[in-house]
């Protein structure tokens, strides 16, 4: 087998673009290669769990207790040696009318963290292609729609990399979940104003790029 790379990806924030929505759009994507020690160690802590009477089928940050949370932050703390995390930071206001819509707008912001991040993985990993995991596409009446939209754009901005883009259940996949636990990390820390999670997560962090504007980055 080629030497592989893999890329979690999950999103936090919201396509809302009214006053009630979210101020940040974040797209983080958490870079790894075979094997996954984090996996092992994330497997054990669920199954730790089940046995105290738990039930957990998945980590989700959001959703999980503050014990159970603080509990995946020290194990994903102490597995940052095999990561690298890349995060896509946009301001949404300063999003054109155009590009808010989910067709254009999940594909597009997708393709500037790829396109900056895949190279660069590559020139780490020493990797020959990357397989890309995103948790399953979040509008769903639109889900095929944006599908094609992602080919087309990831074409596009990023011809000469070999990869995939697979789209699956983030409870299939322990690299999903974490990537889920570094998103709403970065996004707490820029919505919010509060860095104590994403200061445990701070070392493995490579980018993080910040959108201003559809085609402006800082």
């Amino acid at each position: 087998m080629t030497q592989c790379a893999y890329v979690f990806l999950d999103e936090s924030g919201n396509f809302d673009f009214n006053a009630t929505g979210t101020r940040y759009f974040v797209l983080t994507g958490v870079g790894m290669i075979r094997p996954f020690p984090a996996f092992e160690a994330l497997d054990n802590y669920k199954h730790d769990c089940l046995e105290a009477g738990a039930n957990i089928e998945y980590f989700h940050c959001y959703n999980d207790r503050k014990a159970i949370r603080n509990a995946v932050f020290d194990l994903i703390a102490s597995h940052l040696d095999g990561m690298h995390i890349d995060c896509l930071v946009v301001e949404k206001a300063n999003v054109s009318r155009v590009t808010q819509d989910d067709t254009h707008f999940y594909p597009t912001m997708l393709g500037h963290l790829l396109s900056m991040v895949m190279p660069i993985e590559l020139d780490a990993r020493s990797a020959e292609k990357i397989i890309v995991i995103t948790d399953t596409i979040p509008v769903n009446k639109k889900r095929r729609a944006i599908e094609r939209a992602l080919r087309t754009t990831l074409s596009r901005m990023i011809p000469k990399v070999k990869y995939r883009v697979l789209h699956h259940q983030s409870r299939s996949h322990y690299g999903l979940q974490i990537a889920d636990y570094c998103c709403w990390a970065v996004l707490r820390k820029w919505e919010m104003g509060d860095s104590a999670w994403y200061d445990r997560i701070k070392p493995a962090v490579r980018n993080e790029f910040r959108i201003a504007s559809d085609g402006e980055n800082r």
